[in-house]
């Protein structure tokens, strides 16, 4: 009896390799076409228009693409001057964020602050930017409380971002 389970469970399992093999779920490619390198076959993947992105369904699943890249974008460069005194946490170019790590200075030590930097826009304007700035206040017995500040450091920041953004903007077109 076990042996006849046996058999009939190892013939379905040589069965179903054998069909899901020549299902064609794999497609056969030629290593010679293919590179090796990571960023050859990404160049390769966008060149071909291969893969998805949340662009291309937002917009119909338009074939065009553009990138820009961080060193000439004047908004993220101006963030990343401006913010440089702060350690961060999260830098996504892609995902237009700059999240800030929670920053104290040694005066309030049980206070500290952390900044978001939202791109909204690659333009440089002043609603290009959503910046949001937490502060968290711990008590002695470490109780700490989380806020969202809506104070002059956000304004401040905002506009040290956009000069800095403007003069980078006005310099790489001269």
């Amino acid at each position: 009896m076990i042996k006849k389970n046996f058999f009939n469970h190892l013939i379905i399992l040589f069965s179903a390799l054998f069909f899901l093999q020549h299902c064609g779920l794999h497609k056969k490619s030629d290593a010679r076409k293919t590179p090796t390198n990571a960023l050859e076959r990404a160049k390769l993947n966008v060149k071909e228009g291969r893969g998805i992105s949340i662009g291309k369904v937002l917009k119909g699943g338009g074939r065009g693409t553009n990138y820009e890249f961080s060193t000439s974008n004047p908004m993220w460069r101006a963030s990343l001057d401006t913010l440089d005194f702060l350690p961060l946490s999260v830098v996504d170019y892609s995902g237009g964020l700059l999240i800030t790590d929670w920053y104290s200075s040694e005066s309030e030590a049980n206070e500290s602050i952390k900044i978001t930097v939202r791109f909204l826009s690659n333009e440089v304007r002043s609603d290009s930017l959503k910046i949001t700035v937490h502060q968290k206040k711990c008590s002695a017995d470490m109780r700490c409380a989380v806020d969202i500040l809506d104070s002059r450091i956000k304004n401040e920041l905002r506009t040290t971002i956009i000069k800095q953004a403007a003069l980078l903007e006005k310099e790489s077109k001269k």
